[in-house]
């Protein structure tokens, strides 16, 4: 049986995603929803948050699409995926994640 996660995504992330070229704009909704069953695909990567104050429980990761970046939080207690933004990098540094962050 799939185990399903909760999607929970923050409204700016969701008009980030609205600002998104349409091509890419596809493929990050297809992203998003493919994370309520696979929150981990292959092609994300773990984010450092060796110096953030995050719970224990909550692990950050982003997806790369081609010059954006899907910033994401999966709780594997509660079983949610928190989608945070969808940045375009550069210039997009990553530098607000204590931010993002804080209202976990």
């Amino acid at each position: 049986m799939t185990q399903v996660y909760e999607l929970l995504i923050e409204p700016t992330a969701h008009q980030q995603r609205k600002q998104v070229p349409g091509h890419i704009r596809q493929r990050v909704k297809r992203a998003i929803d493919d994370l309520a069953t696979e929150p981990r695909p292959h092609y994300s990567k773990q984010l450092d948050i060796s110096r953030l104050d995050v719970p224990k429980d909550v692990e950050l990761r982003r997806i790369r699409l081609d010059k954006w970046r899907l910033i994401y939080a999966i709780n594997e207690v509660e079983k949610w995926v928190w989608i945070w933004g969808v940045r375009k990098r550069p210039p997009y540094d990553y530098e607000d994640l204590n931010d993002l962050t804080q209202s976990l």
